[in-house]
């Protein structure tokens, strides 16, 4: 699945050449400057954070631009990064990470295009995932280097948007990292690469895990159009998240298809909406459970409820031949392992930043878009087959026709809730 074999060690050797090596390496859009220019687009909590990430990765990072379809929304994340950076340069006058000003923060659903016409090497892009492919298509095209959050579509018309989007920052020289930090976490690093050494002995299938209580909720209040609820209470409305198997649960999704080497080659499905049936959870379900068969005839069953007062787990477990493996830290078999932190493992949320920022400037941008539009669509995939009632395979999650888009991107858009799923009902597209 994974076109090149470029991993965070691989990353980081090259990343340690001379700088003048470095210099002569670096793509074209970031030659002949040590400093890289960061855009952030999609400035809630998880965009300022990925920022944050990004600046503290790395030395010679600048925020240079912030973009929000909402006003309060750049003003929150601008406060938030310019208190922190107050307070950097109390301890180091030299500090210059932050450097937004009124002229380059934006606003309206055309803010992305403004960040992108700013002089910036980089953009993170965390808007609602909906927003992804779009993005991400504009930033290659502009010959910027990406940060994005997973999921990075909602549906398989987006999936291959994304596909599309990524062959081509490949052609352009760009970087693409997504927001699926496991990848680049050392635990799972470790585990992961014994088990395609055989520590397990053959791999035969396994479960993944994403069970929790609620999450936040927004209100509606009189003044709010359909749009505006909508997009502030984003995580309810399958158009902007995926629901929540896409929107969360792709975590663990992409390691199994990590571990197995591919996406699966079909899924059967059940979910529903228990408990969340207030309309302020607008339509989504609440629980999912799924049966991914894989091309090589592993069997992965995938879990995830967002439900209070029930167990949490949040996991994988891989089962093989010789033994069985927890992909976050340990082995139990005929080759035992756990994995210990030496004090280097570090802060995974930082380490996908300083990973794609070594690659950039070492001239080898990492390109992980693929692999995450394939997870993406493994969690669309069951979303799909639960919604529907229907076995659902690759080919045909892959050719499908869902577009999930409104039919415009106006604040005063009327955009009436869809009906919530009924498996036997819902059709397949």
């Amino acid at each position: 699945m994974k076109d090149e074999k470029l991993d965070r060690r691989t990353v980081l050797k090259a990343a340690g050449a001379t700088a003048a090596a470095l210099t002569i390496g670096r793509s074209a859009h970031t030659a002949g400057r040590d400093t890289l220019r960061v855009g952030l687009i999609g400035c809630g909590g998880r965009g300022t954070g990925a920022a944050i990430n990004c600046k503290d990765a790395a030395e010679g990072v600048e925020i240079v631009a912030l973009g929000d379809v909402f006003p309060d929304r750049v003003d929150s994340s601008r406060t938030e990064l310019a208190n922190l950076f107050t307070a950097a340069r109390q301890e180091n006058p030299a500090a210059r990470w932050f450097q937004v000003t009124d002229q380059t923060c934006f606003t309206g659903f055309d803010a992305y295009r403004q960040v992108l016409a700013q002089d910036v090497d980089l953009v993170i892009l965390a808007t609602p995932p909906h927003f992804r492919p779009l993005h991400l298509q504009a930033a290659i095209e502009a010959g910027k280097h990406v940060f994005m959050e997973k999921p990075v579509a909602v549906d398989p018309v987006g999936v291959r948007k994304v596909i599309a989007a990524s062959e081509l920052a490949a052609a352009k020289g760009l970087g693409i990292v997504a927001g699926t930090q496991r990848r680049h976490q050392a635990s799972y690093l470790d585990v992961i690469g014994r088990i395609h050494d055989g520590a397990i002995g053959e791999v035969l299938g396994g479960e993944c895990y994403w069970n929790q209580g609620f999450l936040w909720v927004v209100e509606r209040t009189s003044e709010m159009t359909d749009m505006e609820w909508q997009l502030r209470n984003w995580l309810y409305f399958t158009w902007l998240s995926g629901d929540h198997i896409c929107e969360q649960h792709i975590h663990n999704l992409d390691v199994m298809n990590w571990v197995l080497g591919s996406p699966p080659a079909r899924a059967t499905a059940m979910g529903g909406r228990q408990v969340r049936t207030d309309p302020k959870y607008g339509h989504i379900f609440d629980h999912f459970a799924v049966e991914l068969e894989y091309p090589g005839g592993q069997v992965v069953h995938s879990y995830c409820r967002q439900i209070d007062g029930c167990a949490d787990r949040v996991a994988e477990r891989v089962v093989g031949s010789k033994g069985v493996a927890d992909p976050a830290g340990s082995i139990r078999g005929a080759a035992s392992h756990r994995h210990r932190d030496d004090g280097t493992d570090g802060n995974p949320y930082e380490r996908e930043h300083t990973d794609l920022l070594a690659s950039i400037r070492a001239g080898a941008p990492l390109n992980e878009g693929r692999q995450v539009a394939e997870s993406t669509l493994t969690a669309i995939l069951g979303r799909m087959s639960a919604y529907t009632g229907k076995s659902i395979t690759w080919e045909q999650a892959m050719q499908s026709t869902l577009d999930l888009s409104p039919p415009s991107y106006a604040m005063d858009q009327a955009l009436p809730v869809a009906p919530v799923a009924v498996p036997g009902q819902t059709k397949f597209e």
